[in-house]
C-alpha cells in the first residue's frame, strides 16, 4: 500500500491512548521502518510515577537523550524505506518538561534540547489520539505495566490539557486530530480503515476524525 506523499507519519497522544499500537498497525500496512518511544527502557520512570518531584529531572533527560539519538539514526538509516512511522513528535518533548520540572530544571532542559534538536526532521503528517482523562486511566489500569498503578487522575488531566494546548498551536506539518475515545484502533477492521482513508486523503492543514459508535440498540 504506497503512500508516495506522506514519507514520515507520527502518531502522538497522551499515555494511555493508543499511539504505539496505531503506529505499530500503521507500520504494518505500509511495510515501513517503525520507530518506538521505549519508556521501557528508562530506568527513573517507574520512579518518576511513584515520587514525580525527586525524579522528573532524570526522567526528562533520558527520554531527551534517547529521542535525540534514535531520530539520529532515523536519518541514517534506510533512505529507500516508502514510509517511516514514529509514535513520538521530538518537538512534543518540551510538553512534558514544562509540566514535571521546577523552573531551574527546566532552564537546563531547554539549554540540553536546544543543543540536541537543531536537525530533528518535520514528519509529513502527525496523527494526534484524544480521549478523556477517565478513559486514558482505565486503559492504563487494564494493561497493568509495572509502575503505572502510581499514574494519578490529576496528572492524566494536566497532561492531556497540554496536549490540546500544544497541537491547538502546532502547524508545522499536516495535522490530524482523532477521537479515540470509543473506537478499536487495535483490531477493528471498519474505524481503521475508515482512518486509512482519511491518512491517504491529507495533503496539508487540520483535518478532524471524529467517527460515531453503531448503537445496535438503534438499529
Amino acid at each position: 500500500m504506497p503512500l508516495n506523499h506522506h514519507r514520515y507519519i507520527v502518531v502522538e497522544g497522551p499515555i494511555g491512548v493508543g499511539k504505539t499500537t496505531l503506529a505499530k498497525r500503521l507500520a504494518d500496512t505500509f511495510v515501513s521502518d517503525l520507530l518506538l518511544e521505549g519508556a521501557e527502557e528508562n530506568p527513573f520512570l517507574e520512579k518518576f510515577y511513584e515520587d514525580p518531584r525527586a525524579a522528573a529531572l532524570p526522567t526528562q533527560l533520558f527520554f531527551l537523550f534517547q529521542r535525540a539519538r534514535q531520530l539520529q539514526e532515523m536519518r541514517q538509516g534506510d533512505m529507500f524505506s516508502p514510509v517511516q512511522v514514529a509514535d513520538f513528535l521530538m518537538a512534543k518533548d518540551r510538553l512534558f518538561a514544562q509540566i514535571t520540572l521546577d523552573d531551574d530544571e527546566l532552564r537546563l532542559y531547554e539549554q540540553t534540547y536546544e543543543h540536541l534538536t537543531l536537525d530533528a526532521p518535520v514528519p509529513d503528517l502527525v496523527i494526534y489520539l484524544q480521549a478523556p482523562a477517565e478513559i486514558l486511566q482505565s486503559r492504563i489500569s487494564k494493561r497493568g505495566r509495572s509502575g503505572e498503578s502510581y499514574i494519578t487522575d490529576d496528572y492524566l488531566v494536566r497532561v492531556n490539557e497540554a496536549y490540546a494546548q500544544f497541537f491547538y498551536n502546532y502547524s508545522e506539518s499536516p495535522l490530524l486530530i482523532v477521537n479515540a475515545a470509543e473506537i478499536d484502533l487495535s483490531e477493528g477492521e471498519e474505524d481503521y480503515n475508515m482512518l486509512l482513508e482519511q491518512i491517504r486523503g491529507i495533503r496539508s492543514g487540520r483535518h478532524f476524525f471524529n467517527p460515531l459508535p453503531v448503537n445496535l440498540s438503534n438499529l
